[in-house]
């Protein structure tokens, strides 16, 4: 027969437990470990559902002056604009030929 088996030994381990935690702590414990094996059991089941397709309506659509700045860019000293292709927002961009001028 295993340790386990006897109930004598099972109510030798209760008192143990409860001369080394105390009669307050056990509450305590015992409140920690459903809150922890209740986010464990969520976190399962979160894991195993899909999550729910965002319909396109819900996402915010851009505005219409960003893409608007972002397709052309000034130089910032001789105000000539420019074509954007890549589409980044640039903040201060200075052209080639200003470069070469230094």
């Amino acid at each position: 027969m295993g340790f386990l088996s006897e109930p004598t030994h099972w109510i030798l381990i209760l008192l143990l437990v409860l001369v080394l935690f105390g009669g307050r702590k056990l509450p305590e414990l015992g409140k920690g470990l459903g809150e922890g094996l209740k986010g464990f059991r969520e976190g399962l089941k979160g894991a195993t559902e899909p999550t729910p397709p965002v319909p396109p309506s819900a996402t915010p659509a851009a505005p219409a002056t960003d893409k608007a700045e972002m397709e052309y860019v000034t130089c910032s000293r001789c105000g000539n604009r420019f074509e954007n292709p890549m589409g980044f927002k640039v903040v201060d961009y200075v052209c080639r030929t200003c470069q070469a001028r230094g």
